[in-house]
């Protein structure tokens, strides 16, 4: 086989792993480098500290990953994971109000990191064409400014190599050195720019109460940006096992501490309602609290550069890291896989200029969730040197509005949680109709609490 024909994926998380599926069908082989030991099972790994933390795959990306691995979708339902309606089984509390239940528009699957990205991993090692190459670190490209031809690599006994290959993808996440390898290569940096809204994470997981049941809506109490204050919010995630997993966050000046004995105090004081709070009293602690800083929105604008090698591509955090309290960095790894898949299909895998095309593409994908992301961090303090546009103040005002619309509008609702969701882009929310029911404002007046059922009160026994 030759060098030419094989594909090198580099990082074996969730963007590595979709690449490598992605590319299967065209590559004569695929190599997934992973610096760490590649567990069997749902278990943690060092290099994905994130996992700890609340994680769900939107609507956008389920659809794009049953397109790349048909039939996953039923082996992480039975393996424990959960189809969740979405406005329907989500209770939130949105900077303008609380949202009603409305019937279904988008879903999410629930799981642990950990179970979804093992059921992934066990489905992409299955084809013969993929082979995972653990232990082993990435030390940089082999080339020129023109083609990439490879990588260095140095494995578990210490020994340097260089893999030879046709098409190489960086998705090594927030920490990659594509910049400095490009430089090496001679290339110019890249435009980058950085978003933070200095938000700071602490989660525990719990034993849901007695009868909460599997069907226990997510909880999320989001954070308020506006006026100059920090914010602070929540998730309460029912994930496999009867366990709930729990977030609680803050910006600058109201972040939460990894202290164990703290943790409820915040979620029941601290944040805009102390729903999550509240639920926890009757919950049992499972662990102890996982917490980061790595939260800053961050994207590298490598389709934007003047000259971009043959033979490389860069994907998931690697070129757009997202704030994880949106929830669409797995979302975004899925449907960049698709579109990789299908532009690899209509072009031929090696193309003269094929990645160029695809570094363009994948500039094209990200783009939703960062300006959603972006859209709402910058008017953070502190999030960036000069502050929001003027056009990210316009967009914000407009986009306030509409989430004050759906406090009390079923069908804006609607719309605006299949952008979120990654179902549709953010153009669709400048539709006419949109416009209009926009400046009419909500049709229902605004609910004054957490819209649960008696049921779900009952078990976790609040009245």
């Amino acid at each position: 086989m030759s060098d030419r024909s094989t594909a090198v994926v580099l990082g074996g998380s969730l963007a590595g792993l979709l690449a490598a599926r992605a590319l299967a069908p065209f590559a004569g082989r695929v190599l997934l480098i992973e610096r760490d030991a590649l567990p069997e099972g749902p278990e943690p790994r060092r290099g994905v500290p994130q996992a700890r933390h609340v994680h769900q795959l939107w609507s956008g990306g389920a659809l794009a990953l049953e397109q790349l691995l048909p039939g996953v979708t039923g082996r992480l339902l039975a393996a424990g994971g959960t189809r969740m309606p979405v406005p329907t089984d989500m209770v939130a509390l949105s900077p303008y109000g609380w949202f009603r239940r409305w019937t279904e528009s988008a879903f999410m699957l629930r799981s642990s990191r950990d179970l979804l990205e093992s059921v992934i991993r066990r489905e992409v090692l299955a084809d013969g064409r993929v082979t995972a190459v653990d232990r082993t670190e990435v030390l940089g490209l082999t080339g020129s400014r023109s083609a990439v031809t490879g990588v260095r690599l140095r494995g578990a006994d210490g020994a340097e190599r260089t893999m030879r290959a046709g098409l190489v993808v960086d998705a090594t996440g927030r920490g990659s050195r594509a910049p400095q390898w490009l430089a090496f290569l001679g290339l110019p940096a890249p435009r980058r720019r950085e978003v933070s809204s200095g938000v700071a994470y602490a989660s525990r997981l719990f034993r849901a109460p007695d009868g909460a049941g599997d069907g226990f809506p997510v909880v999320n109490v989001q954070p308020d940006p506006r006026g100059g204050r920090p914010g602070r919010g929540g998730v309460l995630m029912p994930v496999e096992d009867g366990r709930w997993l729990v977030t609680v966050f803050g910006s600058r000046g109201g972040e939460p501490t990894p202290d164990a004995d703290d943790f409820v105090r915040y979620a029941r004081e601290e944040l805009r309602h102390p729903v999550i709070g509240e639920l926890l009293a009757g919950a049992e602690p499972l662990s102890g609290v996982a917490f980061t800083r790595s939260t800053a929105n961050r994207r590298w604008y490598y389709e934007r550069m003047p000259a971009w090698p043959e033979n490389f591509v860069v994907v998931g955090d690697a070129v757009c890291a997202l704030n994880p309290v949106y929830g669409h960095g797995m979302t975004v790894a899925a449907q960049t896989a698709l579109a990789v898949r299908d532009l690899v299909r209509r072009r031929g895998f090696g193309a003269a200029g094929l990645a160029r095309r695809l570094q363009r593409t994948v500039g094209r994908t990200v783009r939703t969730a960062w300006d959603l992301a972006v859209g709402s961090d910058v008017f953070y303090p502190q999030a960036t040197a000069t502050g929001p546009t003027l056009r990210e103040r316009a967009t914000q005002a407009y986009v306030g509005r509409l989430m004050y619309t759906a406090t009390g509008n079923g069908r804006i609702a609607r719309r605006v949680t299949s952008v979120t969701s990654l179902e549709r882009g953010v153009a669709s929310l400048l539709a006419p109709s949109v416009l209009l029911a926009a400046a009419v404002g909500p049709l229902k007046p605004q609910l004054t609490g957490p819209p649960l059922t008696r049921r779900e009160r009952g078990a976790v026994g609040r009245s």
